[in-house]
């Protein structure tokens, strides 16, 4: 006999018992208001066909589905090890956690890494270690070429794009006031700038994306009228053409309707309550060169603050044009932002967050020796965003040739994400990937900006700590060959060796490892 007819016939005698008995006790009316739901169950579950274990398995086949629902948190609260979590660990969100409060974030009892597993890695010390107090003022870099009549004395450490829409309106206003009281910048996102990006008075980075959004025509084009008038906002201290990022590069993105309320709508100037795409490329130039005319025309327009670019690096070739584009036009960005594949995105499809896009690391040395070998480096900062929570994670790419790193997850934790993994559902519990209004108000605006200035302060101060400890007395004097990686049992190696620099000029002189394919509709 089956188990979907051993349920049916004892539900069966169960409810008559119990109807019968319920005359002479009252308690039996009881037991079948308990039981009766459970047999409702039951019966709902052996006529649905859309979930086979439901149907075979009446009742308590929806434990599975149950302790599915809940697997996360059960992992992330009594299973996985403090090393082990994805895609942080515990250890780098308690240090951010700990910081952003101003609690204790030292360690005792020694590392919890293992150090002789291939990927470790950590930074040579001296014993001629400089003083902290003499490299403070490596704690900010200066942005801005030949070209650039607004330069900005920026943080080594700022704020990733995040655009409101993705983030709440909350935590828009907590990370910016973060942003105003520790002295970094924002990254706007490709959202546009909205109001709360701009009340609390923090340093802005104005993403430009795909979609031109907060600066685009009816029809979607680049609007210059409409970006003079925000570039030439005070806030605004450095503009950024997003090409591509490191979760989904080569891939637009899709505002849905539902999504597209009318405040939106009027900081993107879209049309409210419809679909709104974003292409996965630019329709304002096609080639380097093209490239390299819109930067101009965006320094012009912002009467000269810096511009640059992002980008996560894919074809080889396609870097390589753009930096032979900078020599043929005379023209240079002000800095070059370098995403890696491992890049997060409130929702990405997931071939393309796990299989595309060269990682950090690899991206961000190969445009350093690029710059290089064509001798633009000295005249354009490079920045790092990816995976940094905490200052040697700073250190390192530093130590590849970055200038300045900027991060978001990390800022979001210390804006209170509990990285709970629901940004792509509108439920975010802490207010912060949401535009649910009853959850918004639960993100207190106050004690969270002090947390994000908090978190930063403390991570400048650790990363200014780990290279005076090196013996260094500049950021710049950090190089590849102070950063070790074991790459076995009993083999270590220098970044050096592992990204072997190229010299000063040698592109000049013998040309690049890969030549260029080059478009020949230039716009």
């Amino acid at each position: 006999m089956s188990v979907k007819t051993i349920f049916v016939l004892s539900s069966v005698i169960a409810i008559l018992l119990i109807l019968s008995l319920s005359f002479i006790s009252p308690y039996f009316l009881i037991a079948f208001i308990v039981v009766g739901p459970i047999i409702g169950v039951g019966v709902v579950d052996m006529l649905q066909k859309r979930q086979t274990i439901r149907r075979n398995f009446p009742v308590i086949g929806n434990f599975r589905y149950l302790l599915e629902a809940v697997r996360p948190e059960i992992m992330q609260y009594f299973v996985e090890t403090d090393t082990e979590g994805k895609p942080i660990n515990r250890l780098f969100r308690s240090v951010i956690y700990q910081r952003a409060k101003k609690q204790t974030s030292t360690s005792p009892f020694g590392t919890q890494w293992d150090v002789y597993r291939p990927g470790y890695e950590w930074i040579e010390h001296s014993i001629y270690a400089a003083d902290p107090k003499d490299l403070e003022q490596e704690q900010r870099v200066l942005v801005g070429g030949n070209d650039c009549l607004k330069p900005y004395l920026a943080s080594r450490l700022n704020i990733s794009g995040m655009s409101f829409g993705s983030l709440s309106k909350n935590a828009v206003l907590a990370m910016n006031a973060g942003a105003r009281m520790g002295g970094f910048a924002q990254n706007t996102g490709e959202g546009g700038i909205s109001p709360y990006h701009l009340e609390p008075g923090g340093d802005l980075i104005w993403q430009i994306g795909t979609g031109y959004f907060g600066c685009r025509t009816e029809e979607g084009e680049f609007s210059p009228e409409r970006f003079q008038q925000k570039a030439t906002l005070d806030n605004v201290k450095m503009i950024e053409i997003k090409i591509s990022q490191g979760a989904k590069p080569g891939h637009g993105g899709i505002l849905p309707a539902s999504k597209n309320t009318e405040e939106i709508a009027a900081i993107r100037h879209v049309k409210p309550h419809t679909t709104v795409d974003s292409p996965p490329s630019h329709s304002t130039f096609n080639s380097g060169v093209g490239l390299m005319r819109f930067v101009k025309q965006l320094r012009d327009l912002s009467g000269g603050k810096p511009v640059g670019f992002k980008i996560c690096i894919g074809k080889k070739a396609e870097f390589i044009e753009i930096c032979e584009a900078m020599i043929s036009t005379g023209i240079k960005p002000d800095f070059i932002a370098i995403d890696g594949g491992e890049g997060g995105t409130g929702a990405a499809p997931i071939e393309f967050a796990d299989s595309i896009g060269m990682p950090l690391r690899d991206g961000l040395s190969f445009a350093v020796d690029t710059l290089r070998g064509y001798d633009l480096k000295k005249d354009i900062r490079v920045i790092a965003s990816g995976k940094v929570f905490n200052g040697f994670h700073i250190a390192r790419l530093i130590a590849i040739g970055a200038d300045m790193v900027n991060v978001a997850r990390a800022m979001m934790l210390a804006t209170g994400c509990i990285q709970a993994l629901q940004c792509n559902l509108n439920t975010c519990p802490t207010g912060v990937a949401t535009q649910d209004e009853r959850l918004i108000k639960g993100l207190n605006v106050q004690d969270k900006s002090h947390r994000v200035a908090n978190f930063h302060e403390a991570t400048i101060k650790s990363f200014i700590e780990l290279i005076a400890a090196s013996g260094v007395h500049s950021a710049d004097e950090l190089q590849r060959e102070h950063i070790f990686r074991r790459v076995g049992a009993t083999k270590v190696m220098k970044y050096s060796d592992i990204y072997p620099e190229v010299a000063v000029g040698e592109y000049l002189k013998s040309g690049p490892p890969e030549a260029p394919s080059i478009h020949e509709t230039i716009y």
